[in-house]
This record gives C-alpha cells, sequence and structure tokens, in this order.
C-alpha cells in the first residue's frame, strides 16, 4: 500500500510517501520558524495561510523524489488533531479533496501516535510492549505502548509541558524563536554547578510533570543576575544549563520510575524534545544501568513530520479503518480513545 502522509498540526509543513512493502520513499519538509521568529512564537492565523502555499507544491517534490505518480496513490493520511485548528483544516480539507478526486480513501492521524511511532521507520524499531515518553512542545506524557492504540496513560503534565518550557524560558532571557535549541546550544558552554535548580515533582510519588515553578525559578535568577549587572552571554550559558539539567534529570527521573511501574525494558523517546542530546545521553545511561534499551527516531523525525503520519496511518489503513468524505479535526484530543488494531 502507497500512502500520502500529509501534516499541518502547527507551524510545519510535511509531505510524505511511505510504502507498506518497502517504507520510506520521499519525504519534505517546509518549517515555518523565520515566519514566526519575529513574533517570538507561532501566530495561528500566518501558520494555516503558510500550509496553504506549501503543501501542493510539497506533494508535486515528494512525488518527484518518489518517482511515483498520482495515479500510484492507494490512500492519503493526515493530521487529524491535536493541533491549531486552523492548520489542521487545511490539511485535512486537501487530504479530503485529493482522496474524493482519486477515489481512495482517507484516514485522520493522531499527531502524538505519529510521534510515539516514529521510531519504527529505523533500522531496528522497538517492538511492544514499550514505556513511551512523549515529550514536544504541546506534550509531556507517559505512556504504556501494548500494541497500535492500545495505550494507558501513566503520567502528564499538569501545566506547561517540556518543549513549551524551554521556549517560554528563553524568551524571558531574551533568547529568540525557537527556544529548545538556543538553550541547549547555550547550555553546551555553561559553567557546571554555578546554578542548581529544582526538579520539579519528584521528591512525591506519581508519574505526572509540572515546568512551570522551574520556569518562574529561572526567570527569578536571571531577574537577580540583571539586577546585580551579570546578565553577559556567559550567565545565560550558566542558566541555560541549569534550566536543561533540570528538565533531563526530571524526565529521567520519571522515565525510571514508570519502567519500575510497569515492569518493562524499554523506553521510546518521542517528540521535538527528544533531539535533545543531554536528555538521550541521559536516558541511555539510565538504561543501561537498568539493562534496558531506548529507541528514539532520527532528529530530522522527532519534530513534525509527514513520513510518521504516514506510517501510522498506513498501519490503521492496512487494518481496515478510514475516513468518510466528512472533513473533521479536533484541537484536543486523548491519544488514549483511539481504537486498537
Amino acid at each position: 500500500m502507497l500512502v500520502l502522509g500529509l501534516e499541518t498540526s502547527c507551524d510545519e509543513t510535511g509531505v510524505a510517501l511511505y510504502d507498506s512493502a518497502q517504507g520510506l520513499l520521499a519525504d519534505a519538509l517546509f518549517s515555518q520558524i523565520d515566519l514566526h521568529r519575529v513574533y517570538g512564537g507561532v501566530v495561528p492565523e500566518l501558520a494555516s495561510r503558510d500550509h496553504v502555499k506549501r503543501m501542493l507544491p510539497l506533494i508535486r517534490q515528494v512525488l518527484a523524489d518518489a518517482g511515483r505518480e498520482a495515479a500510484q496513490i492507494d490512500a492519503i493520511a493526515y493530521t487529524a488533531g491535536p493541533g491549531l485548528v486552523g492548520a489542521l483544516l487545511v490539511g485535512a480539507s486537501c487530504a479530503q479533496a485529493l482522496a474524493f478526486a482519486w477515489g481512495i480513501p482517507a484516514v485522520g492521524v493522531h499527531h502524538m501516535e505519529g510521534h510515539l511511532l516514529a521510531p519504527m521507520l529505523e533500522e531496528q524499531p522497538p517492538t511492544f510492549p514499550f514505556v513511551a515518553l512523549l515529550v514536544s512542545g504541546g506534550h509531556t506524557q507517559l505512556v504504556r505502548v501494548d500494541g497500535i492504540g492500545r495505550y494507558e496513560l501513566l503520567g502528564e503534565s499538569v501545566d506547561d509541558a517540556a518543549g513549551e518550557a524551554f521556549d517560554k524560558t528563553a524568551k524571558l532571557m531574551g533568547l529568540r524563536y525557537p527556544g529548545g535549541p538556543e538553550i541547549a546550544r547555550r547550555a553546551e558552554q555553561g559553567t557546571p554547578g554555578r546554578f542548581v535548580f529544582p526538579r520539579p515533582m519528584t521528591d512525591r510519588p506519581g508519574l505526572d510533570f509540572s515546568f512551570s515553578g522551574l520556569k518562574t525559578f529561572t526567570l527569578n535568577t536571571w531577574q537577580q543576575c540583571r539586577s546585580a549587572g551579570d546578565d553577559g552571554e556567559q550567565t545565560r550559558c550558566d542558566i541555560a544549563l541549569a534550566f536543561q539539567q533540570a528538565v533531563v534529570e526530571t524526565l529521567t527521573i520519571k522515565c525510571r520510575r514508570a519502567l519500575k511501574q510497569t515492569g518493562l525494558k524499554s523506553l521510546v523517546i518521542a517528540g521535538g524534545v527528544s533531539a535533545n542530546r543531554a536528555l538521550r545521553e541521559a536516558l541511555q545511561a539510565m538504561l543501561g544501568e537498568m539493562k534496558g534499551q531506548v529507541f528514539y527516531a532520527r532528529p530530522r523525525f522527532c519534530t513534525d513530520n509527514g513520513a510518521m503520519i504516514a506510517y501510522a496511518g498506513c498501519q490503521r489503513l492496512l487494518a481496515g479503518q478510514h475516513d468518510g468524505p466528512q472533513i473533521g479535526v479536533q484541537a484536543r484530543w486523548p491519544m488514549e480513545t483511539l481504537p486498537a488494531i
């Protein structure tokens, strides 16, 4: 089955072609970072308009790169949620229109299920069951995964997601958008031990997260440094390191708890923050101690992309699932409500 995947949940337009027999054939991505950077964050209306502009040219590019014709496509998968409603509607409308014109089925894919399954595109994919840490700009969740659609939510953020905390913290210190990579780059030059930040909600049982207080702690530290006239680049780097260490250690502690609670030895990390090198190294070290294994996608498939949507959609299409001709998206969509296959 040859599946065209479309991703338009936020500020990246992703398109990919996935073949159930041959694997990923081609993918293309257009990031709107430069468009939104001047505003310090994503502007939903601008995001939607840019998806309209980029979608068809990217589809043509992917078809050309894969050496395929539109008539060869068997089905279309698109992100139906969660995400920005306007942006989601662009992908859904395009998918349903093409599906109608070509006489093929279309299926809406859950954005976070796409992220969760992205490591399946690698040469050594994980096998079920495993614990998944989903860390992105909008979500921080720990999920037990027994199969596609067989998800048990173990814990989640009660306020800011980890990626959101990275972006907001960077903005508070005057760093450019997107903040996650800016914090990570400066953390590499930070002085270990100059600042020590709290590890939120690790002193109590449970698997939920909270990063809002850590963001406030960082702001207070930055403001104190500025008041003392110590707001140079090295101080930014030192604060960035302390913040990143706090987030990474918090996530690692909760992952260890989740693995012990479930008795599993395999951990998948997915979502934009999973590209963070410090997080990967910490989780690899922790799984090494536990004699387990950690899995993640290559960096370009950690952020939003069409390949993960094409793959996830293909699995559901092969199981006989598809949508009707109606165009429907969901800004919020609990992943545990998805049907199992």
